[in-house]
């Protein structure tokens, strides 16, 4: 179940998709969902489209210069040559969830521990 639709990605582009751009768009939203489901499902519907709808954007905004998601990059004349160093998690075309996402759904960089003997009390030892 996708928690945007496909006119809120044309929205956020600012531009009208193809029919064959609607049927990628939606199953590019369909796996946005598995994923922000496997990070937090019990977020709140308006953080799940708002993640979504930014995932997928960056999914659909490939621009023929600059891949979108590319931290760093480099283009030669004469001797037609690109280099282009993505973000970690990230690739051309790819649904992914970037830290900022994470930090909406509640997770990210959360350190977390738990002791085993918790369940041990002073009285009972």
């Amino acid at each position: 179940m996708a928690y945007a639709t496909y006119e809120d990605i044309q929205k956020r582009t600012g531009r009208t998709f193809t029919n064959t751009e609607i049927e990628i768009c939606d199953s590019l939203l369909d796996r946005a969902a598995l994923l922000i489901d496997a990070y937090n499902d019990s977020a709140s519907a308006d953080i799940k489209k708002s993640v979504s709808v930014e995932s997928v954007t960056r999914a659909m905004t490939v621009s023929s210069d600059v891949p979108m998601g590319a931290s760093q990059g480099s283009m030669s004349a004469l001797g037609y040559s690109q280099s282009w160093t993505m973000q970690s998690g990230g690739a051309v075309g790819d649904v992914y969830l970037a830290k900022s996402d994470k930090k909406l759904l509640g997770t990210g960089r959360n350190i977390g521990a738990s002791n085993p003997l918790s369940f041990i009390t002073r009285g009972s030892v």
